[in-house]
C-alpha cells in the first residue's frame, strides 16, 4: 500500500502556509527579545552602589557618567536626576516617570507580535480544520464514495493544521508571559533604585545647576578632571548657584 504524501498535502494547503509563517515570525521576535534583554541585563545593585558612594563623595560628575554607562534601565532613569535643579522639585518627579514610560517602551517593544500570534494561531488552525473538512466532503463529491483514500487528504489537512495552531500558540503564550514579567521586573528595579539615589541627593542638600554628565562631542581632549575633594567639588557647584557669582579677573 502506498504511503500517504504528508508534504505534497501540506505544501498545498495555504492554511498551513500562513501558519507557517506565523511561526517564524514568532520565533524572530523571541530571538530578538531574548537578544535585547541579554545586552540590557546589566548589573543595577552594583551600578546603584557605585552611584551612592560617588553621590556621598560629592562627585556628582562622575556618578552621572556612571548612570550613563550602565545599560540596565535603572541608568537612563537614573540620569534624570542629573539633569539640573533641585531633587525636591516636581519637575525631578516628572523627569523619573518620563524616564521610566521611555524604557518601558523600549522593553515592550514587539510583545504585541507575540501576543497577537498566540491569540490569532489557535483560530488559523482552526481555520484550516474547516478547510479540510470543506475539503474532504468536496472530494467525496467529485468520486462519489466515501473511500478513506477519498478522504484522507481533507482530513489530513484538518488534524495538522488545528495541530500547527496550537504548537505556534501555546510557545508564543509562555514567550509573552516570560518577556511581559522580565520587562515589569526590570522596570520596577529601576524605579526603586532610582529613587533610592534620588533621596540620596536630598540627604547632600546639593542643587545640580547644570547637567555634569555633559561633554561636548566634538572636543576630542581628555575631560577635566573632577575637583580632588568632596568640598572643592561641593563648593564648585555652589558658586555657580544664584547668589553666589564667580569674582572678576581683572
Amino acid at each position: 500500500m502506498a504511503e500517504f504524501n504528508w508534504a505534497g498535502t501540506m505544501g498545498a494547503s495555504p492554511v498551513f502556509l500562513i501558519l507557517t509563517g506565523c511561526s517564524i515570525v514568532t520565533l524572530g521576535v523571541a530571538i530578538e527579545r531574548l537578544f535585547y534583554y541579554w545586552m540590557r541585563r546589566g548589573t543595577p545593585d552594583g551600578a546603584l552602589a557605585s552611584v551612592l558612594d560617588l553621590v556621598r563623595r560629592g562627585q556628582l560628575r562622575e556618578a552621572a557618567w556612571t548612570c550613563q554607562a550602565t545599560v540596565h534601565p535603572f541608568g537612563p532613569v537614573a540620569l534624570t536626576l542629573f539633569a539640573g535643579g533641585n531633587p525636591k522639585d516636581r519637575t525631578t518627579e516628572e523627569r523619573i516617570q518620563i524616564a521610566l514610560s521611555e524604557q518601558k517602551l523600549f522593553l515592550e517593544r514587539n510583545l504585541g507580535v507575540l501576543g497577537t500570534m498566540a491569540a490569532v494561531a489557535p483560530l488559523i488552525g482552526l481555520l484550516g480544520t474547516v478547510v479540510g473538512i470543506m475539503r474532504a466532503f468536496h472530494d467525496m463529491a467529485q468520486v462519489g464514495n466515501a473511500a478513506p483514500a477519498v478522504v484522507a487528504a481533507g482530513v489530513a489537512e484538518a488534524l495538522v493544521t488545528t495541530a500547527a495552531g496550537l504548537v505556534v500558540a501555546v510557545p508564543a503564550v509562555m514567550l509573552y508571559n516570560h518577556f511581559a514579567r522580565r520587562a515589569n521586573t526590570m522596570l520596577t528595579v529601576a524605579e526603586n533604585q532610582s529613587r533610592s539615589l534620588r533621596a540620596a541627593l536630598i540627604d547632600t542638600g546639593v542643587e545640580i545647576p547644570v547637567p555634569p554628565h555633559a561633554v561636548p562631542e566634538t572636543s576630542t581632549s581628555t575631560p577635566a578632571p573632577a575637583p580632588s575633594t568632596p568640598g572643592a567639588q561641593l563648593a564648585g557647584i555652589k558658586s555657580s548657584q544664584p547668589g553666589h557669582s564667580p569674582a572678576k579677573t581683572r
